[in-house]
């Protein structure tokens, strides 16, 4: 780690709502283990995400949906060693917070056996009771609208969500909800960029996108298809920076500074 990183001030969830209020994008994405974490934490991430992803890019299964508690516990620990300024947040997998009694007890037990700083869940019907308890019990969290992985069945496929007037009404609805609520980051993957862009615009929380343009607060990739590693299709989203910089640190770098810059994403990489 850099002696720059080793002084500069830890972020939090109160970082990242005044890089909001500045203007200043926040650049995040997911990792696994300690190395590429540091690797990360170098480049100057601003946050961390063990994400469910892990399912597919490391354990080669077709969806998120196997990824246990008890893993994303592993991969938090590693995580969390190769960390110094960045945020660490965690996904709570598929059926974890089913109930308000299995959510509080898996949201804590991946911040005191896993050291996430912060939690994610993806948005459906019952989240907002979800998001509450969890606020009143100290637990920051980010709340993932759009396509929700988890759901993945239910939608019969990876696919744009919100083109249609109501779909988008209704995601503006729930995104106020969920701040309402006590979100503390709306995440917004396969989202029109326009969309994005009123949700960013309406919220006082910071909006991460994937898939969701450059009007968002700031942008989230999955380290393994940024690093194009990852055997199966690459998403329309997604940018390889190692054709680009030919080194993992030189990739990862560019990265954090192109979403700095606003020059990532482009049209090319959003939807409409």
């Amino acid at each position: 780690m850099s002696a720059h990183n080793e002084q500069a001030e830890k972020v939090t969830v109160r970082t990242l709502r005044q890089m909001k209020e500045r203007g200043e994008k926040i650049a995040s994405m997911t990792a696994y283990d300690a190395a590429f974490a540091n690797a990360l934490e170098r480049a100057g991430i601003d946050f961390v995400l063990v994400g469910d992803s892990l399912g597919m890019v490391v354990q080669g299964h077709e969806t998120t949906i196997p990824v246990t508690v008890d893993e994303i516990i592993y991969h938090s620990r590693l995580v969390a060693r190769g960390l110094g300024r960045a945020m660490l947040m965690a996904d709570m997998p598929f059926m974890s917070y089913a109930s308000a009694g299995d959510c509080l007890k898996n949201a804590a037990r991946l911040m005191k056996e896993g050291g996430a700083e912060i939690v994610k869940l993806e948005w459906g019907e019952l989240e907002i009771d979800m998001v509450a308890r969890l606020t009143e019990c100290g637990v920051p969290v980010c709340a993932h609208l759009g396509l929700t992985p988890q759901a993945i069945h239910k939608y019969g496929g990876y696919r744009v969500q919100g083109r249609e007037e109501k779909a988008a009404a209704k995601m503006k609805e729930d995104a106020r909800a969920l701040e309402e609520a006590g979100a503390d980051i709306l995440l917004l993957e396969c989202v029109p960029m326009g969309l994005a862009a009123e949700i960013t615009r309406d919220a006082s929380v910071p909006v991460i996108g994937i898939g969701a343009g450059p009007d968002v607060d700031g942008q989230i990739l999955v380290l393994y298809d940024v690093l194009d590693i990852f055997p199966g299709k690459r998403t329309r989203f997604s940018k390889n920076y190692m054709e680009q910089e030919g080194s993992i640190h030189g990739a990862l770098e560019t990265y954090v500074r192109e979403v700095r810059e606003v020059s990532f994403p482009t049209e090319q990489y959003a939807f409409r």
